[in-house]
């Protein structure tokens, strides 16, 4: 059966002013800037798990750094779940509020959540930092999504939403690994300051670049809840999590399934981030254009390619080849989902945009928290760190059990998950 259905004609489009090319370059790049700063604070903690499991629990690392790097794994899931619940929360409140404005208040939020994390003393209180630290990412990239829509138009949504995970995916490339690097020459709490720095850069560029766009003023808490009744929002965001979900397994042990099964040098675990995030700006870039393709076919062929990238990584991680080929595959097929979930809702949440845009992020963490959660308790188990990449592997089957209901049902009520429907662009004024 085929995916591509007949396409639903766009809606007209509310006249805007048209900013210049120039400009709307420099207000795309402020917002990828964000995604940048969350890409380093949300990942940096992976490559110097071990560094802050022995600073923060260095009686349980004297006894088992396994059980000790297990344990510290705890702070990406507690900024994860910081996500969950500041996204759909933050969004609901604010969908009338003024984006530019609000996005500022976050990146200021970012700054203050991040230098948290680098001074407070103990594992428990830093735990906490990190909780706070992310509640502010969904509401980020939510909005950021629906700006970035704005500026590039009609028909290129998936363009728009790629732009702005650009900045997450850059940061995989080039902020995670020399921001690991200096971890740990100079202590990761060093690292987190740094982070703290990048939030700053981005609020200047935000209040210099950013056009003012104002909320929705007809939005209500009633209506943007409205997006939790509908069924297609509720399997687009399991989908997500739950395929998501995959890759934190993986990503969470990143440096340990370097070190200790492929026998690498710490030193080279900077590089093995900068294969993956070479990984995950090609499948952004892939995935933004294969979802205003065909967002099903897309949603298909990543999680496709993420269970052959997965199950080659299990068999051959403990070959240096084998290690760096396959978490690139991991790093495209992860990252080319993002933009075709982020898509798909926009397309099935009616008129909650704000809430469904910062949702997907909620769900995406969700999968993270699950991840490292469920790789941390097979780790701690013993079975050793390739554990994780086979439960980031079953977690692939019901991610595409899900699709697969998901299209099933739509067809079933004679409607097209390849639909082209895109909703009102709010207007951005120039400043």
């Amino acid at each position: 059966m085929s995916l591509r259905t007949p396409s639903i004609p766009e809606r007209p489009v509310t006249p805007v002013k048209t900013l210049s090319p120039a400009r709307t370059r420099l207000a795309l790049l402020a917002l990828a800037l964000g995604g940048f700063g969350i890409g380093s604070t949300e990942f940096v903690v992976l490559g110097l798990l071990p560094n802050i499991a022995h600073d923060l629990l260095p009686q349980l690392y004297a006894r088992s750094p396994e059980v000790a790097n297990a344990q510290a794994g705890w702070l990406a899931s507690a900024y994860a779940l910081g996500v969950v619940v500041g996204a759909p929360t933050i969004a609901a409140f604010a969908a009338r509020f003024p984006r530019k404005k609000l996005l500022l208040v976050l990146a200021a939020a970012f700054t203050l959540g991040t230098v948290l994390s680098a001074v407070l003393p103990t594992f428990g209180l830093v735990l906490a930092a990190r909780f706070l630290a992310g509640l502010p990412h969904g509401a980020y990239f939510g909005i950021a999504s629906l700006v970035a829509a704005s500026l590039m138009g009609p028909g290129k949504r998936g363009a728009g939403v790629a732009y702005v995970l650009s900045g997450l995916t850059i940061a995989n490339v080039v902020g995670v690994p020399a921001i690991t690097f200096l971890g740990q020459q100079a202590g990761w709490r060093v690292a987190y300051f740094a982070v703290a720095v990048i939030f700053g850069l981005t609020f200047v560029a935000l209040a210099l670049l950013l056009p003012t766009q104002p909320g929705d003023a007809s939005a209500t808490m009633k209506r943007e809840l409205k997006a939790f009744g509908r069924s297609q929002v509720w399997l687009t965001l399991l989908t997500g999590a739950i395929g998501f979900g995959g890759f934190f397994c993986v990503y969470t042990f990143i440096s340990p399934i370097s070190t200790d099964v492929a026998g690498l040098a710490p030193i080279v675990v900077p590089i093995v981030l900068v294969v993956v995030g070479l990984g995950m700006t090609l499948g952004n870039i892939i995935g933004g254009w294969a979802a205003d393709k065909n967002v099903v076919r897309a949603i298909y062929s990543f999680f496709g390619l993420f269970v052959v990238s997965l199950a080659g990584l299990a068999l051959t991680a403990h070959l240096v080849p084998g290690l760096f080929v396959f978490v690139f595959l991991v790093g495209v097929a992860a990252s080319g989902i993002s933009p075709a979930i982020q898509t798909r809702l926009m397309d099935v949440a009616g008129d909650s945009q704000t809430l469904a845009a910062a949702a997907n992020h909620s769900a995406l963490n969700i999968g993270n928290s699950l991840g490292a959660y469920l790789g941390g308790l097979t780790v701690a188990a013993g079975l050793g760190y390739i554990s994780p990449v086979w439960v980031g592997l079953m977690l692939c089957a019901p991610g595409l059990a899900l699709v697969t209901w998901s299209v099933l049902l739509q067809r079933s009520r004679g409607g097209s998950l390849a639909s082209r429907r895109e909703h009102p662009i709010v207007p951005l004024a120039a400043e």
